[in-house]
């Protein structure tokens, strides 16, 4: 096994024998060289994930330090996924009642034409794993062509000041992208409307701040980007390592299984505002914990014989998506998205991973094959 730490081991060729370990050896505790708590097995990342007193962001950090006073700033401290509380809660709850609106068969109708268009256009397989479901989110959410392609370029530029690695040329083209995606996504904030846009607005309902609302309304884009583009890379992997998956269960079977058993989202974090007692262990008030999520989904005592691919499991427990006030609402449609994208390569007999070794994106969170 290489020398791997819990973030080296996202962009590893193979991860899981370093996860199984920390699962087996080390479930909840200090690395040292990284300044981080680490909870690797299920019952740690359920206990963090569900802990009140373990924050998204920093405490000292709402924003991060290179986008405050910019547009992307205003946008990032006002997203439910990067912020706790009650108002939180309370527009989380809109977001989610707005997603629930979506119905999966369109989702999937409208991925296989944009994928079908991006084929004839001869796209590269990153437009297939990024730029078409941010297409396909952009007309969900209400905008027409050519501003739902515009919002799918923009949604790139912007998701960049996200990671803490964040270099200051990403940070400025996040800025101007925020700046551009307010402008383009303010006209479908309309309660009169068709699309997610306005149904978040009449979930929130008058009294939601107008701000607070625009932001989230550009976080329908944001908030699965990686994690679609992940689904989709990693099962073209999945399929050309295993032919046999192909045709033996449903596309969505697949894509479900592979969510969990090669996480797009390999992990998270959550920061203690106050001194806190987490799986055993006192937590002082700014500790930070990395939250594995893929050694989670890999925990055999939540999930038999872990190690194996089956699209037959019968409710797996997986971790990739969050949980607690935190869990991400767009799972349906990031899994949809990514199911009907892979059907439609496939059935165009465009298959971009090798059985081959694969390379992974340079992500400290997110695993997505460079192909």
């Amino acid at each position: 096994m290489p020398d791997l730490n819990p973030i080296t081991a996202v962009t590893a060729a193979d991860p899981y024998p370093y996860y199984a370990a920390l699962v087996a050896d080390r479930p909840f505790g200090r690395d040292e060289d990284l300044g981080l708590w680490v909870a690797a097995d299920a019952a740690s990342v359920t206990a963090v994930l569900g802990e009140p007193a373990l924050r998204v962001r920093p405490p000292a950090a709402p924003v991060p330090p290179g986008i405050v006073g910019t547009p992307a700033g205003d946008v990032f401290g006002r997203l439910v996924r990067m912020t706790d509380g009650e108002p939180q809660q309370r527009l989380k709850r809109a977001v989610v009642a707005a997603l629930t609106t979506a119905d999966a068969d369109r989702v999937a109708a409208l991925t296989a034409e944009r994928t079908a268009y991006a084929i004839k256009q001869q796209a590269s397989p990153r437009d297939f794993m990024f730029a078409v479901p941010a297409q396909v989110v952009a007309v969900l959410s209400g905008l027409d062509d050519p501003a739902a392609d515009e919002a799918s370029t923009l949604i790139a530029d912007f998701v960049q000041c996200i990671p803490a690695t964040a270099t200051p040329e990403q940070n400025a083209r996040a800025a101007t992208a925020a700046a551009a995606l307010r402008d383009l996504l303010g006209p479908a904030l309309d309660a009169r409307g068709d699309g997610l846009l306005a149904e978040l607005v009449r979930a929130a309902g008058p009294d939601a701040e107008p701000a607070a609302v625009l932001a989230n309304g550009l976080g329908l884009l944001s908030q699965t980007f990686d994690a679609t583009a992940g689904l989709i890379g990693n099962t073209l992997v999945a399929l050309a390592r295993d032919a046999s998956l192909r045709g033996s269960a449903p596309t969505r079977a697949v894509v479900a299984e592979v969510a969990r058993h090669d996480a797009p989202i390999q992990n998270t974090r959550r920061f203690a505002a106050e001194p806190v007692v987490v799986a055993g262990t006192e937590l002082a008030a700014g500790d930070a914990i990395l939250v594995v999520l893929a050694a989670a989904n890999r925990d055999p005592a939540v999930n038999e014989a872990p190690a194996e691919f089956r699209t037959d499991r019968s409710d797996p427990a997986v971790f990739t998506f969050g949980a607690g006030a935190h869990g991400c609402p767009g799972r349906l449609i990031a899994t949809t998205i990514a199911a009907a994208v892979v059907d439609a390569l496939l059935s165009a007999g465009i298959a971009p991973a090798a059985a081959g070794p694969v390379t992974y994106l340079p992500l400290a969170n997110a695993r997505i094959p460079a192909f």
